[in-house]
């Protein structure tokens, strides 16, 4: 696997972190997970505009919109559900646990999701390896949990 896209799966973790801090003081300031997590979602979207108009990407045709998938529409709830549930859970569990259950889950559905080929995957069966891997963050979870 190319560095680069290590680096920069490495980045969006650290990124994630990160945003998670900067959604719980907005909570806390705003007495509101929901408006913490609309802050979030209204800045992204100005970012996402930014790049957009930056690098002149075109609006796709109107064929390849209709083509998509009707569950490829939802990431987003996923999303919002995301930033709204570490924004609440993050300051009461510490950045470590936090990012440790939700790689966890992360890493279970990922295994489902390699198994069946869904959502656009390839199909990859579940292994010992794999499993091993999963039990081994578990574990780590433990580990890190334990104050």
């Amino acid at each position: 696997m190319p560095a680069a896209l290590w680096a920069l799966a490495l980045a969006a973790g650290i990124g994630i972190t990160i945003q998670v801090g900067q959604n719980a003081a907005l909570r806390t300031q705003f007495g509101s997970a929901g408006l913490a997590t609309l802050v979030n979602f209204c800045v992204g979207i100005t970012a996402l505009l930014a790049f957009l108009v930056a690098t002149r990407t075109p609006v796709p045709p109107r064929e390849a919109i209709a083509g998509a998938p009707w569950w490829a529409w939802f990431g987003g709830l996923f999303g919002a559900f995301y930033v709204a549930a570490v924004t609440i859970a993050g300051p009461r569990l510490g950045a470590t646990v936090l990012i440790a259950v939700t790689v966890l889950g992360q890493l279970i559905a990922a295994l489902i999701i390699d198994q069946n080929g869904w959502l656009g995957f390839p199909q990859q069966p579940v292994t010992l390896a794999r499993v091993a891997g999963c039990a081994l963050l578990l574990a780590g979870v433990w580990l890190v949990s334990r104050s």
